[in-house]
């Protein structure tokens, strides 16, 4: 991560309009299957509700946010990192920081978005169930995924 230490702290206020771009940049790039104008729709929702009425971390290299996670009690309503910087540890590192709070995670996950199911199934979440359509009842399948093992995740993160 370029010698700049991450840091994650609790979303603010002032965060909205940079995790908005995160998220968006992030979702044309991973749920394309779902179009663009729905995807602009479900933004005005992650502005206006997901990330003041979760409990929103936020990570941050230099001071600048680079990615966040939404949760729900231990369900993951979202995790999202600036494309950019994908694949560097930050995911990896808000999944942890979730869990160490947490104990436990849940979360689901588009099955069509390949990478990510690689990414859960990397640190260690396992598939629980599968259902036809999202939360709108169309039909995009949905994985839900499970973690426990905080000590097996910790130890694939030391290092991320």
């Amino acid at each position: 991560m370029d010698n700049i230490k991450l840091q994650i702290r609790a979303f603010e206020a002032a965060d909205i309009e940079k995790l908005s771009a995160i998220w968006f940049a992030s979702s044309c790039r991973a749920h394309a299957f779902l179009g663009e104008a729905r995807l602009r729709e479900q933004r005005t929702l992650v502005e206006e509700a997901y990330l003041p009425n979760s409990e929103t971390w936020v990570a941050c290299l230099d001071d600048v946010p680079v990615g966040f996670i939404g949760l729900i009690d231990s369900f993951i309503g979202g995790l999202f990192v600036d494309p950019g910087r994908q694949g560097s540890g930050i995911g990896r590192a808000l999944a942890d920081h979730a869990l160490g709070l947490k104990g436990e995670l849940e979360l689901e996950v588009y099955a069509e978005n390949h990478a990510a199911c690689a990414f859960y199934r990397r640190l260690g979440f396992a598939e629980v169930s599968r259902r036809a359509e999202d939360d709108e009842g169309l039909p995009f399948e949905v994985i839900l995924m499970r973690f426990r093992n905080i000590d097996c995740f910790a130890s694939r993160v030391v290092g991320a």
